[in-house]
Order: C-alpha cells, then structure tokens, then sequence
C-alpha cells in the first residue's frame, strides 16, 4: 500500500490528523521511568508504553534519527525495536533531515527495505539529485524540509525580502520533483502567515507541520491556515511536553478533538451552493491519474497562446521533453509504453526524432529489444545513412513517438523506414490530441496506440482540482 492510502486510512480510522515524534530524549523522560542506570531500557519502555497509549489518537509516528544516533549502535537497535511496535496500519515518517547526495541510495534502500519505514524527511540543498533516489520507491514518501522556526534562520528564509522569501522559491522548485502523493512538505513556523503562502502556492501538498507551539501564539490560527479547503493536507505534531504527562492519552484525545473542530470550520467555511457538471463522462479515476499528475506538477501542461508545428493554436501546450530530466516520472513514462508494446510483435523499436529517442533507448533497454531511429535529415558527408542503426530488410520495426497531433512527423518517419525495406504495422505514442487523427492514421494502414488521451488528462486534471472550470473548457473545446 502507498505511504498516500495508508495515511488517508490511519487518519480516517484514528479521525486525526496528529502525528507524534517518538524521541528517546533523557532530559524529556518522565520520572517514573527514571529508574536504575540501564538508559536504554528506561527509554525502550517509555516509548513502548507511549505507543500502547497513542496507537488509536494518531495517524503517523514520527522517530527522529538524531536521536537514536546520539545513543550510538545501541540506539539504532533501540530504533529497529521501537520501529517493531508500531502497528502495521499506521505509517511511519523518519525525521532524518538527510541530505548527504553520495549515501542518499544507500540510505533510501535501507529505509525503506530494511526498516519498512514509509516516508522521511530531506534536505534540498543538494537538489533534485538527493531527493531521486528514495522518489524511485513509488509507494513511499518523501518530506523536504522548507521553513524551520528557529530565529536564526530568518536571515537565509526570508532572503532576499520578507515579501519575496526564499523559502516560497524552494517549495516551488521542490514541486517540480514529485508528485504530491510522493512528495510534501515540512514547515516549522509560530506564524499563521507562514502557512497561508505555503498553501496558496502549493494547495494541494501536504505539509508536515513542526515547532507549532509557544505560550503567546494563535495554535487555531495556524491549523486553519495550513489545512487544505477539504480539512486535510496538514498533519499537526503533538507537543513533546505531552510525554511527560501521567494522563497522556487524555490530554492527547482532548487535542484531538480541538483540531478536529476546527477542521469541521474550515470545512463548512468552504462548502459552496455552486454546481457545474461537465457533459462529458469521466470515470472516478484514470488508471494513470499519478502520472498524469505528476505531468502536471513538473510543468509539462502549460496554459496561454501557444503556436504548434502544425501552424494550429492551442490555449494549452504539452512539452514532453521535461520528463527526461525527472528519473521518477521518465521511468513511469517508459513502463506505461512498455505495457502497450508488450502486446505487439516486433523485432526492432524505432523513435521519431528528436523528441521520442530517449523513450525509445529507455524502451530498448527495457525491453531488450534492439533500436534504430529514422534520420531527420540526411547529411550530405559521412555515411549519409537515412537510417541510423543495424537491422535487416524484410524486419518488423514498431514506431514509437511522443505526441500525436496531425500525424505528419510520424508517419514522415514511417516512411523512410519502408522506403529502406522495413515492415511497420503499429505506432505507439504517449499522448493523443484526437480529432480524427487515428484514424486518418488507420487509412493508411498503421494501428496507433496511445499511452493517454488528451480528453483523458483534461478529466483527470479537473476532477483532482488541478485546473478550473475555464481551464478546462478550454481544452475541451481545442479537443474538438
């Protein structure tokens, strides 16, 4: 199950949205574990009886690395011990605040393979590059660390103005890297303001919150700032000082019931009269509704007047080639072509340049199958080949490009493959802009396939509240 599903279950089931650090703090150990002068075992049974107590009032347990470190190699077995305890259905965040780029793989396998942990906290100093490695476990999550509250991180959070911050910079970026399933945020303020930029550029992320709670600020304030208009998108940290008390899971369900009522407000506040269908049937979910989504956060579906090749404008323009630079969406891109080709006959995959050669080396690679590619144009020196690559006249050659909008491109490339004896019966695309074109396609005796519609993404897009009503009328009607 997916670190998404699992939380969205935890908080349905426990109806909470707490989540609590599990911390083997000596100086936050309450007295009567204070016991004899094995530390270890004092700490192993406080947090074993915290867990007992809390297991049915939170949706997420949060250990924090630091701390189990600090307590040397008997720490890291106090933390696979404690790691034991926690129920199955409750997932598990690692607060490690990793950041070294050179044990990032390693550190992600033994995370998320050893210790079975669902998500972690990161860094981003280092990058896209850091954050790949554990954003390739697909059913796991990642939480990049984007504001913390200590003062003296102001200078560095709010550069170069107040009003123009660089943490707003940072989130923007770390969206471009995951989707949000995959990928949330974590941001530590006492200011309710701080939230409300967070939410209004990143909506539909979720943040983990921390260092939430002073003597002098508005708690309320800040929950209603960070939580989404559905009452969700916010896991909200239980105070460490709670451990300490005798009457924990009290004081802990009493919480509970505080941030549930306002989530009830923040959900009445946004209920709306206003009801618009689309006459077009979509399904709940798209089977591709993730990556679709992830096409979106990294900025593949841009929104304006956009000249095509075709001499054609559309309100809206799918650029593709950013998938490359994305190792988790690219290689989701290649097994969903990889699942249409598996079920055709060829001997060797071809790629339309220039934008479809990278997906066709990926799928060659994939499939073990070998790879030529049509020239775009042919070199008046050197080998002056129309076709790049080694293959035999009379072989099957399956055609793969990356979005199909007239046709041209394609079948152009198509033909160069015939002209030089090669068989082509089937052209597998990622992205269809429809209007007939398969089927003009089909006249000339090629089956076309698609990875996705754009009917298809404009449905998901809006059901997932990702584009608004103007927006996605004005893809349906450049759809038709």
């Amino acid at each position: 199950m997916s670190f998404y599903n699992k939380l969205n279950e935890a908080i349905a089931h426990n109806n909470s949205l707490l989540i609590l650090a599990l911390e083997p703090n000596p100086e936050m150990m309450p007295k009567q574990y204070q016991n004899g002068e094995n530390l270890i075992e004092n700490l192993r049974k406080w947090l074993e009886n915290t867990i007992k107590e809390t297991s049915d009032l939170v949706c997420a347990y949060k250990p924090t690395l630091g701390f189990y470190y600090a307590l040397g190699a008997e720490g890291i077995t106090l933390l696979e011990y404690i790691l034991s305890l926690i129920p199955a259905d409750i997932p598990i965040i690692l607060d490690a605040k990793h950041g070294d780029l050179n044990s990032s793989t390693t550190f992600a396998k033994t995370i998320f393979k050893k210790w079975e942990i669902d998500g972690v906290t990161l860094t981003p100093y280092s990058g896209q590059d850091n954050i790949a490695p554990y954003l390739l476990y697909s059913d796991k999550a990642v939480f990049i660390l984007c504001h913390t509250s200590n003062p003296a991180a102001i200078n560095l959070q709010e550069y170069p103005t107040k009003e123009n911050p660089f943490y707003l910079h940072l989130i923007e970026e770390a969206k471009t890297w995951g989707s949000a399933e995959q990928l949330g945020l974590e941001i530590g303020s006492t200011a309710p303001e701080v939230f409300q930029k967070v939410r209004e550029i990143a909506p539909e992320r979720l943040i983990l919150a921390r260092s939430i709670w002073s003597k002098t600020n508005n708690i309320d304030a800040i929950i209603k700032a960070g939580l989404d208009k559905y009452g969700e998108g916010l896991l909200v940290p239980i105070p460490l000082d709670y451990l300490q008390k005798e009457n924990i899971k009290e004081e802990i369900k009493s919480l509970k019931n505080r941030v549930n009522k306002i989530r009830n407000s923040v959900i009445s506040e946004n209920l709306s009269c206003e009801i618009w269908q689309s006459n077009i049937k979509t399904s709940p979910q798209h089977p591709h509704q993730d990556l679709i989504l992830q096409l979106y956060d990294i900025g593949c579906l841009l929104f304006g007047e956009y000249l095509q090749a075709s001499g054609a404008t559309f309100s809206y323009y799918i650029d593709l080639r950013k998938i490359i630079s994305n190792p988790q969406v690219f290689h989701q891109v290649l097994k969903a072509y990889a699942n249409i080709l598996e079920t055709l006959k060829f001997d060797r995959i071809a790629g339309i340049p220039y934008g479809s050669l990278p997906t066709a080396t990926g799928l060659s690679l994939i499939l073990n199958k070998p790879m030529i590619y049509p020239r775009k144009e042919v070199k008046a020196h050197g080998t002056r080949r129309l076709i790049e690559g080694n293959f035999q006249e009379g072989e099957k050659v399956v055609v793969v490009d990356d979005i199909l909008i007239t046709g041209k491109s394609v079948i152009e490339g198509v033909e160069k493959l015939k002209i030089s004896g090669l068989q082509v019966e089937d052209i597998v695309v990622f992205l269809d802009h429809e209007g007939g074109v398969k089927e003009r396609v089909k006249t000339k005796g090629y089956n076309t396939y698609s990875v996705l519609t754009i009917t298809e993404i404009t449905n998901s897009l809006y059901n997932a509240g990702k584009i608004n009503k103007e927006q996605y009328l004005a893809l349906i009607e450049n759809d038709n």
